[in-house]
């Protein structure tokens, strides 16, 4: 499941709506919908994210945030280390090879490690 998956269910279940039902009601298919939560499909479009957020009556840093969960859900990510350091590349092979064998545990303590050592953007 991906970041974005997770919230929308967790949307759809705070407000008791089937995920057939929230389909049907944004036009797309019940299959890609399930899809999309269990992260068995590619990062979902800005405007599929913009009608999410619509049905749920989210604005503000809320559908923010549902965007920037977006982002961050492809579920199979490439890491370009090109014009990088001989470490950097070992680091995003070994990652790729070990990230299931990681307990949640330490993937949250990379997870926030990257976090608080990432400048922030405006």
């Amino acid at each position: 499941m991906t970041p974005f998956g997770l919230r929308v269910r967790a949307l759809r279940e705070e407000q008791d709506i089937s995920l057939k039902k929230m389909a049907e009601d944004l036009a797309i298919s019940s299959a890609y919908l399930s899809a999309l939560e269990h992260g068995h499909r590619g990062m979902p479009s800005w405007s599929l994210v913009e009608q999410i957020c619509s049905y749920f009556n989210i604005i503000w840093d809320e559908a923010e945030e549902l965007h920037r969960l977006a982002s961050l859900s492809h579920p199979k990510a490439t890491v370009d280390t090109s014009g990088l350091s001989p470490t950097a590349t070992e680091y995003a092979n070994l990652l790729s090879k070990e990230i299931r064998n990681l307990s949640e545990a330490r993937l949250q303590e990379m997870l926030t490690y990257l976090k608080n050592s990432t400048p922030k953007r405006l």
